[in-house]
């Protein structure tokens, strides 16, 4: 794989500061998930590398640029709508400059679509072109003409590209890029094109870093973590880098997503038990509990070898929580097949449950599959998911009440006086306490919960 390293676009940062009278500002709103987020922060950093400042609203930019998801349709109608929605703003504010970028960008369909219905959008680059913009920004104030490429995967990986990260004390750090798995479900292999793993050496040092700079919490991204490291020339594995990682001295701790059961070793679960950084929390989605419909979404493994995950997880990391995603309708589910699910749910006790109604994305190979079940039958699964996930896991976090745990202070909660803190089980938990103490560890004692929250106060 190819390495390359981002450097300062010294040609384009004049053309800014040529164009502009006062430094410009960009306003970047990124959806989607946890690496759409920290692609968002590479954007925001590059664009500051060459002239640009930041602004909260984007009536108040000079570049206002979507950082866009592909995973539902639900996502992408709401870009469509927002980028329709500056119309009138673009009308008004000459020289204004609208980009979209991300897994949307890297669809044929999509970049036509703006080409044609959409005369006032000025940039469009796909999820591995966030090292161009400096060049593609300037291409647009020299020529004062439309800057669209057409959908293309780079085989590359670019370090060092500049980074304005949201929080100072909470980092994501890809350790990957794309994925090779191609659930028939999933346009992400698309659109983010196939595996590439950052080399072991180059992650130890952003991740060294980030402890240095005082974060406390790391979490580790790629589309399926437990693939990492295939295609490198080191001998390395993903239990092997976590180990590598917490070799760095600090006061931190790892977190990872997302972890596919069907890469999901032993080895894997021991590192977990062995390493006091790792939070001892696994996220490992499952999607159903119908071995049918796994083998129709190209999952890889059944439902017998998941719960073995499962199990040997809960015999050797003392306390270990779960959590998972569920698509509920995935084409031809039957009732037996979602009873499937809501047997597994039962058995294996989730503390967190992310649920998704089935999503068609064109494209892929379940496009084309048989979908007889109305929306109207699959929300009301939907719901009789949610209320059994509840009536497990809300008992299994009020039972949590008079332990003190080790949380991460995150935000102001939302009664007046109180902070939100994590716990190492991805729970939250609201207490009374001074906004200083944001961005700390702080010891809670759980006093009690309301439904899925937990509430405390500092312990003594």
């Amino acid at each position: 794989m190819e390495k390359l390293t981002y450097t300062h676009n010294a040609d384009a940062a004049a053309v800014i500061a040529q164009t502009y009278d006062t430094p410009p500002l960009a306003y970047v709103r990124s959806y989607g998930c946890q690496q759409n987020v920290n692609d968002g922060e590479k954007t925001r950093g590059v664009l500051m590398d060459i002239g640009y400042g930041l602004c909260d609203k984007p009536e108040d930019a000079d570049l206002i640029l979507f950082n866009t998801c592909a995973v539902r349709e639900h996502a992408e109608q709401r870009v469509f709508g927002n980028v329709g929605a500056l119309k009138g703003l673009k009308e008004k504010k000459r020289g204004l400059m609208i980009g979209l970028c991300g897994c949307m960008a890297n669809q044929k369909h999509v970049v036509e679509k703006l080409r044609k219905s959409y005369p006032y959008v000025d940039l469009v680059f796909g999820v591995d072109g966030i090292d161009t913009l400096p060049q593609l920004i300037a291409q647009k104030l020299q020529k004062h003409k439309r800057v669209l490429m057409e959908p293309a995967q780079r085989p590359v990986i670019v370090e060092n590209i500049p980074i304005r990260r949201e929080s100072e004390f909470r980092a994501w750090l890809p350790i990957m890029y794309g994925c090779d798995n191609f659930c028939t479900y999933c346009i992400v292999p698309y659109v983010r094109g196939r595996e590439k793993s950052r080399k072991p050496g180059d992650i130890l040092s952003e991740f060294r870093g980030l402890v240095e700079a005082g974060y406390k919490e790391i979490t580790l991204l790629g589309q399926n973590v437990n693939s990492y490291g295939k295609g490198l020339e080191e001998q390395v594995d993903f239990a092997d880098l976590l180990n590598l990682l917490c070799t760095v001295p600090g006061d931190y701790q790892i977190r990872f997503m997302t972890s596919h059961p069907k890469d999901a070793s032993h080895k894997l679960i021991d590192t977990i038990a062995a390493q006091p950084h790792l939070c001892k929390h696994l996220h490992l989605p499952v999607q159903c509990g119908s071995d049918e419909l796994l083998k129709k979404m190209n999952r890889h493994y059944t439902i017998e070898q998941y719960l073995e995950l499962i199990e040997y997880a809960r015999k050797t990391v003392p306390g270990i929580t779960f959590s998972s995603d569920i698509i509920v309708g995935f084409p031809g589910e039957t009732e037996e097949d979602f009873q499937g699910t809501l047997e597994l749910v039962k058995k294996v006790g989730y503390m967190q449950l992310f649920t998704f109604i089935y999503s068609k994305r064109n494209g892929t190979p379940a496009a084309k599959l048989p979908d007889p079940t109305t929306h109207a039958e699959k929300a009301a699964r939907m719901d009789r998911l949610l209320k059994l996930q509840d009536s497990i896991a809300f008992p299994m976090i009020a039972a949590m009440a008079g332990q003190t745990v080790k949380v991460l202070v995150e935000a102001a909660g939302r009664t007046p006086g109180t902070l939100n803190g994590r716990l190492d089980n991805n729970l939250v938990v609201e207490f009374p306490a001074e906004e200083s103490l944001i961005g700390q560890y702080a010891n809670v004692r759980l006093t009690g919960s309301r439904a899925a929250l937990l509430v405390g106060e500092l312990a003594e």
